[in-house]
């Protein structure tokens, strides 16, 4: 992943430990491609339906320790903002 203007950039893998469609995606991060998959950071997305044009996205996750909890979070809500504004375009 990296930001369009190349200020910042880092590599993601993981696996899928749980999906059910349209409501749940589960998985656990990982520096490296070939890293076990129980040693990594987990992260859970819920997708809870609000209405027929809504949908709420709740993620919550485990936070590295490189960087603050909140520093975090401001990351996680923009992937979302963008998230939101793909799929409404």
């Amino acid at each position: 992943m990296e930001a369009k203007d190349g200020s910042l950039g880092f590599d993601s893998s993981g696996f899928y430990t749980q999906i059910i469609d349209q409501k749940l995606i589960k998985y656990i991060m990982t520096s490296e491609p070939d890293q076990a998959p129980k040693s990594g950071r987990k992260v859970e997305v819920n997708f809870e339906s609000i209405s027929n044009l809504q949908t709420r996205v709740t993620v919550t996750f485990n936070p590295e320790s490189e960087n603050t909890e909140e520093l975090q979070k401001q990351g996680w809500q923009a992937i979302l903002n963008n998230f939101k504004k793909y799929t409404e375009g």
